[in-house]
């Protein structure tokens, strides 16, 4: 069996320091937003603010999460866990986008029981410190934003922010409006418009998330192509056990079943082979090379449907 590892995996984020930078800033910025919101709801007697500043807790302990699962895939593989803690990104992006939605239900929620029951609010008070949380949710999502689409956990730090600072505008808008008309029913209802637009930009990241973490081929790569560059790479007869999955966030890999004439030209297909996957953003890559015409070892695994089923060359 052959192993693929190129040197530089396709995906990965080359700047890791300045990303763990990132996530201490966040996490202490909106930490110390959080306290003042909450004091000044508390104060104010604004449920808008107490609201914003749970939903801030939340985001918190995302970035809390995100931080860890950054940490843990640098740690070193184990004779248990072979693979080390890279898959744990993969598992904090899919608990990322269900704290959000979460959080969007108690939004929701707030926002409805303030609809049947409203109350007059401190309009003012309310107008500065969502301000404040408008710019403090901008600049952390400014942080994340040149490498949201590398990594589904820095998406989720983004979306996460951004949405933030959504929440924190429509609060500082509804503080403006009650300020001058007194109408405190805007409140409740920017908070229904504003969690519709958090579901709506969240719902790419639960699908990719639950995706990878059913093994699913990752967003990006296309199957179709995987199977068709190796199979009509120069000395390959045929082609069937190909799988495509996430390692982590920022790695994908790669099992395929290689039949050939010649298994002296392993060396020279798997290192052409190599080099090809990489530019289709494969990390690793691990083949089984057969004589063509030999049984297949796992037959039964290979009858799946068109993706895995045996692809002969097309020379």
């Amino acid at each position: 069996m052959a192993h693929g590892h190129p040197e530089h995996a396709h995906g990965h984020l080359p700047h890791l320091s300045s990303l763990n930078s990132a996530f201490v800033v966040g996490i202490a910025l909106n930490a110390a937003f959080v306290a003042v919101e909450f004091l000044a709801g508390f104060f104010s007697n604004s449920m808008g603010l107490l609201s914003d500043a749970g939903h801030n807790l939340s985001d918190v302990a995302s970035l809390l999460l995100a931080m860890l699962a950054f940490r843990l895939a640098q740690a070193k593989p184990t004779s248990r866990y072979t693979y080390g803690f890279r898959r744990s990104t993969i598992l904090v992006s899919l608990l990322n986008a269900v704290i959000l939605l979460v959080a969007v239900g108690a939004i929701i929620v707030e926002s409805l029981r303030k609809l049947l029951h409203p109350q007059p609010v401190g309009g003012e008070t309310v107008l500065w410190v969502a301000g404040i949380g408008v710019i403090v949710n901008f600049v952390t999502a400014l942080m994340f934003l040149r490498d949201k689409e590398r990594d589904l956990n820095v998406k989720g730090a983004y979306l996460h922010m951004a949405a933030d600072a959504l929440v924190s505008v429509g609060v500082m808008v509804s503080g403006g409006v009650m300020m001058a008309t007194g109408w405190y029913m805007i409140d409740p209802l920017v908070g229904l418009l504003v969690a519709a637009i958090i579901v709506y930009s969240t719902w790419g990241l639960l699908r990719d998330s639950l995706r990878l973490s059913l093994d699913g081929v990752p967003a990006g790569i296309d199957y179709g192509e995987v199977l068709d560059a190796v199979a009509s790479q120069p000395g390959v007869e045929e082609v069937h056990h190909l799988h495509v999955w996430a390692l982590s966030t920022t790695e994908n890999a790669m099992t395929a079943h290689i039949a050939v004439r010649d298994l002296q030209q392993m060396p020279q297909l798997k290192s052409a082979l190599r080099a090809r996957l990489h530019e289709l953003g494969i990390d690793h890559a691990t083949f089984e090379f057969e004589e063509t015409g030999q049984p297949c070892s796992e037959h039964a695994c290979c009858n799946l449907e068109a993706g895995s089923a045996a692809v002969k060359s097309p020379k």
